[in-house]
């Protein structure tokens, strides 16, 4: 199977795999909430929160990881496949441990007046840490497997896992409403620790039978090897802990100036944030391989081309549901949860606007972890992230309206890609001109398409459920928009050529 086509099977596994998923994801979601309250929904938000904060671990880690089994994929060395995923499964156990470590002994500091709890549900909220910290253990111990999937570029593996990962949630959401009547909020908490239990051993048995480079027998320290490998994750790291405490630090401050109502509303505009992503994030599961690997074979032309495409489609694959979403949020949201904490809707529109804004770079980080150049990129990214802290401390105490944190999200947002961009014409001479011709400009007109249609669908229709005929009227003129306006010769080429195909096989099968 040639690379084209296996990206594009991949994507299609995957895109699979997220339908399944965030459907049950989101209902979910819903059943927890009303479960729950929106009291200790708050709660299991802010304590999840403050987890994910060094939680971030497992994607930055896994990044790192698939990084240098890729590139060695691509030089063929299958010794330096087996060195980096041992000393990678040792080096993971070592930070899971510290991690941990790290996690219980700021319970004092947490618990004790710095998170706005109130104090009939502290001990319940201790509890719940404990076994979130747990969860993040088992989560960090489990990077060098789904990195070894990823750069194998097994999809359907990690569909399967995710697809019972959400099955399972959806069981314990399930069980919260239908048969437990008191401490749901603990019993959920454990429950969500035995989850990722189950998931490591879904990941490491499968690995460990497949793959012969994942063997933790006969480990032998590669010094050097270690070092590099724990520099370049130290390096990620940063990367990932700005992204993640920019939003997790925001909901803790909220919970300071406020109630753990905001907090509710703030993760529910975290999730949503999480689920559309996961549109972007599947393709680029399927993209990141082939851009490593193109930098390994010394392709640097087509790994540049590779990152801007996947920034292109990557745009493409979120906006055409969150578009219509800002438009139709309040439905929308209704739909979704009946009740609605107050806040959420202008927090969902804002946090999408910002995905949408990332999107256009998405690409390009892949590109500045293939090249490996990565210490100055996540020194300057980090403190670009960061600034939504002091940022957001400062217009809430000046009594600036809530809406304005958002708002200065949403140009930090802006201000990263800026960087991402200059990053990579320093270091891979990246052409601006090029960029913005295949990546920005493309994906102006369907766009605009898209709003337009939008916005007099909602001015003139007044139905019940309108918000189903905007998201289907919208993604049709999008998808045929990018198709005439939004695509280039060669990718029209490519993707006619995989209908063709698919077409084909199943006349065969006929």
């Amino acid at each position: 199977m040639n690379a084209a086509n296996k990206v594009a099977l991949n994507t299609i596994i995957l895109y699979a795999k997220m339908l399944v998923t965030m459907g049950i994801s989101l209902y979910s979601t819903r059943l927890v909430l009303n479960a729950l309250g929106a009291t200790d929904y708050g709660i299991f938000n802010l304590i999840a929160g403050v987890i994910a904060m060094l939680s971030f671990l497992n994607a930055a880690m896994t990044v790192s990881t698939q990084r240098y089994l890729s590139y060695h994929q691509g030089t063929g060395d299958f010794e330096m496949q087996k060195k980096v995923f041992t000393n990678s499964w040792i080096l993971h156990i070592i930070i899971g441990i510290i991690v941990v470590g790290l996690l219980l002994s700021l319970i004092p500091f947490l618990f004790d007046g710095f998170l706005n709890i109130p104090i009939d549900r502290v001990s319940v909220a201790k509890t719940l840490y404990y076994f979130m910290s747990i969860a993040v253990f088992f989560s960090i111990v489990s990077v060098p497997f789904t990195a070894s999937l990823n750069a194998h570029e097994n999809m359907l593996w990690i569909a399967i896992v995710n697809i019972i990962e959400s099955m399972i949630k959806l069981g314990i959401a399930l069980s919260l409403v239908w048969f437990i009547q008191s401490e749901r909020l603990t019993i959920y908490g454990i429950s969500m620790a035995g989850l990722g239990f189950v998931t490591f051993l879904l990941y490491a048995s499968y690995c460990i039978k497949r793959y012969n480079e994942c063997s933790i027998s006969n480990y032998q320290m590669d010094k050097p090897l270690l070092k590099e490998l724990g520099s370049y994750a130290g390096w990620s790291l940063g990367g990932a802990l700005s992204y993640n405490v920019r939003m997790q630090g925001i909901a803790v401050i909220f919970n300071v100036f406020f109630n753990t109502i905001i907090n509710a509303a703030f993760g529910i505009a975290i999730q949503v944030f999480g689920q559309i992503s996961f549109l972007s994030v599947a393709l680029l599961r399927a993209f990141n391989p082939q851009i490593v690997k193109s930098e390994g074979m010394n392709d640097r032309q087509r790994m540049m081309r590779l990152s801007m495409m996947a920034s292109k489609f990557g745009f493409f694959l979120v906006a055409i549901i969150a578009i219509p979403c800002i438009f139709e949020m309040s439905s929308v949201l209704k739909f979704w949860l009946k009740n609605v904490p107050e806040y959420t809707e202008m927090f969902c529109s804002l946090i999408l606007i910002a995905l949408l804004i990332n999107q256009l770079t998405v690409g390009l980080q892949t590109a500045a972890h293939a090249i490996g150049k990565i210490k100055y990129y996540q020194i300057i990214i980090s403190f670009i992230y960061l600034l939504n802290l002091p940022f957001t401390y400062i217009l809430l105490k000046a009594k600036f309206p809530i809406n304005s944190v958002l708002i200065c999200f949403i140009f930090i947002e802006l201000s990263a890609c800026f960087f991402r961009v200059f990053y990579l014409k320093k270091i891979a001479k990246l052409s601006i001109k090029e960029y913005l011709n295949k990546v920005v400009l493309w994906v102006v007109i369907p766009s605009f398409v898209s709003i337009l249609i939008c916005k007099i669908i909602v001015t003139y229709l007044s139905i019940e459920y309108r918000f189903v005929f905007t998201i289907i009227a919208s993604a049709i003129a999008f998808t045929i928009s990018i198709y005439f306006i939004g695509l280039s010769k060669d990718e029209k080429l490519l993707i006619n050529e995989m209908i063709r195909r698919v077409i084909g096989k199943r006349y065969q099968k006929k």
